[in-house]
Protein backbone atom coordinates (compact mmCIF):
# COMPACT_ATOMS: atom_id res chain seq x y z
CA UNK A 1 0.00 0.00 0.00
CA UNK A 2 1.17 3.57 -0.58
CA UNK A 3 1.45 6.37 1.92
CA UNK A 4 -1.14 8.19 0.28
CA UNK A 5 -3.46 4.99 0.40
CA UNK A 6 -2.92 4.82 3.95
CA UNK A 7 -3.93 8.71 4.87
CA UNK A 8 -6.53 9.19 2.32
CA UNK A 9 -8.75 5.98 3.92
CA UNK A 10 -7.41 7.10 7.18
CA UNK A 11 -8.80 10.71 6.78
CA UNK A 12 -11.68 9.65 5.02
CA UNK A 13 -12.97 7.37 8.00
CA UNK A 14 -11.76 9.79 10.12
CA UNK A 15 -14.23 12.40 8.23
CA UNK A 16 -17.54 9.76 8.23
CA UNK A 17 -16.48 9.10 12.24
CA UNK A 18 -17.21 13.11 12.82
CA UNK A 19 -20.46 12.73 10.78
CA UNK A 20 -21.80 9.66 11.96
CA UNK A 21 -20.89 11.06 15.66
CA UNK A 22 -22.66 14.38 14.60
CA UNK A 23 -25.62 12.03 13.47
CA UNK A 24 -25.92 9.97 16.46
CA UNK A 25 -25.43 12.62 18.79
CA UNK A 26 -28.34 14.96 17.31
CA UNK A 27 -30.58 13.19 14.54
CA UNK A 28 -30.83 10.01 16.31
CA UNK A 29 -31.56 10.97 19.91
CA UNK A 30 -34.84 11.20 20.16
CA UNK A 31 -35.22 8.05 18.12
CA UNK A 32 -32.62 5.75 19.83
CA UNK A 33 -32.56 4.21 23.25
CA UNK A 34 -29.79 5.03 25.77
CA UNK A 35 -28.45 1.60 25.12
CA UNK A 36 -28.71 1.43 21.19
CA UNK A 37 -26.75 5.07 21.51
CA UNK A 38 -23.89 3.77 23.40
CA UNK A 39 -23.64 0.99 20.92
CA UNK A 40 -23.82 3.26 17.90
CA UNK A 41 -21.22 5.45 19.84
CA UNK A 42 -18.44 2.60 20.17
CA UNK A 43 -19.12 1.99 16.66
CA UNK A 44 -18.16 6.06 16.02
CA UNK A 45 -15.58 5.71 18.75
CA UNK A 46 -13.50 2.69 17.20
CA UNK A 47 -13.84 3.48 13.85
CA UNK A 48 -11.92 7.16 15.14
CA UNK A 49 -9.03 5.40 16.41
CA UNK A 50 -8.52 3.00 13.71
CA UNK A 51 -8.74 6.10 11.11
CA UNK A 52 -6.07 7.69 13.58
CA UNK A 53 -3.99 4.75 13.26
CA UNK A 54 -3.95 4.07 9.39
CA UNK A 55 -2.60 7.84 9.31
CA UNK A 56 0.01 6.83 11.71
CA UNK A 57 0.94 4.37 9.70
CA UNK A 58 0.43 6.59 6.28
CA UNK A 59 3.61 8.96 7.70
CA UNK A 60 5.51 6.17 8.92
CA UNK A 61 5.07 4.50 5.59
CA UNK A 62 8.86 2.57 5.94
CA UNK A 63 6.80 0.96 8.94
CA UNK A 64 3.23 0.14 7.67
CA UNK A 65 2.36 -2.97 5.68
CA UNK A 66 -0.40 -3.63 3.39
CA UNK A 67 -1.32 -7.04 5.95
CA UNK A 68 -1.58 -3.64 8.65
CA UNK A 69 -3.84 -1.95 5.87
CA UNK A 70 -6.33 -4.47 5.42
CA UNK A 71 -6.73 -5.38 8.68
CA UNK A 72 -8.15 -2.22 9.74
CA UNK A 73 -10.15 -1.40 6.07
CA UNK A 74 -11.86 -4.17 6.56
CA UNK A 75 -12.03 -4.18 10.48
CA UNK A 76 -13.93 -0.90 10.16
CA UNK A 77 -16.21 -2.04 7.93
CA UNK A 78 -16.93 -5.10 9.31
CA UNK A 79 -17.24 -3.93 13.17
CA UNK A 80 -18.19 -0.30 12.85
CA UNK A 81 -20.66 -0.62 9.94
CA UNK A 82 -22.12 -3.69 11.10
CA UNK A 83 -23.37 -1.99 14.43
CA UNK A 84 -24.55 0.91 12.61
CA UNK A 85 -26.53 -1.52 10.61
CA UNK A 86 -27.83 -3.37 13.49
CA UNK A 87 -28.48 -0.01 15.73
CA UNK A 88 -30.64 1.73 12.94
CA UNK A 89 -32.90 -1.50 11.27
CA UNK A 90 -32.89 -2.37 15.20
CA UNK A 91 -34.53 1.40 15.23
CA UNK A 92 -36.88 0.47 12.60
CA UNK A 93 -38.46 -2.47 13.78
CA UNK A 94 -36.25 -4.60 11.25
CA UNK A 95 -33.11 -5.65 13.06
CA UNK A 96 -30.35 -7.63 10.19
CA UNK A 97 -29.57 -10.02 12.34
CA UNK A 98 -27.10 -11.71 9.90
CA UNK A 99 -25.17 -8.79 10.82
CA UNK A 100 -24.66 -9.62 14.68
CA UNK A 101 -21.96 -12.21 14.20
CA UNK A 102 -20.15 -10.21 11.66
CA UNK A 103 -19.30 -7.54 13.96
CA UNK A 104 -16.70 -9.66 16.13
CA UNK A 105 -15.29 -10.50 12.72
CA UNK A 106 -14.27 -6.84 12.29
CA UNK A 107 -12.67 -7.17 15.57
CA UNK A 108 -10.32 -9.71 15.45
CA UNK A 109 -9.58 -8.09 12.35
CA UNK A 110 -8.27 -5.17 14.37
CA UNK A 111 -6.62 -7.25 16.76
CA UNK A 112 -4.97 -8.66 13.39
CA UNK A 113 -3.97 -5.58 12.69
CA UNK A 114 -2.31 -4.52 15.94
CA UNK A 115 -0.35 -8.23 15.96
CA UNK A 116 1.11 -6.94 12.69
CA UNK A 117 2.26 -4.14 13.97
CA UNK A 118 3.80 -5.85 16.99
CA UNK A 119 5.17 -8.27 14.95
CA UNK A 120 6.28 -5.67 13.06
CA UNK A 121 8.09 -3.89 15.85
CA UNK A 122 9.81 -6.99 17.08
CA UNK A 123 11.44 -7.75 13.61
CA UNK A 124 12.94 -4.12 13.34
CA UNK A 125 15.17 -4.86 16.41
Amino acid sequence: MTQQAFIITGALFGMLAIIFGAFGAHALKKTLSEDQLKSFETGVKYQMYHAIVLLILGFNQEFSTSAMYWCFIIGIVLFSFSIYGLILSDAKGKKLRFLGPITPIGGLLFVAGWLQIILHTIQSL
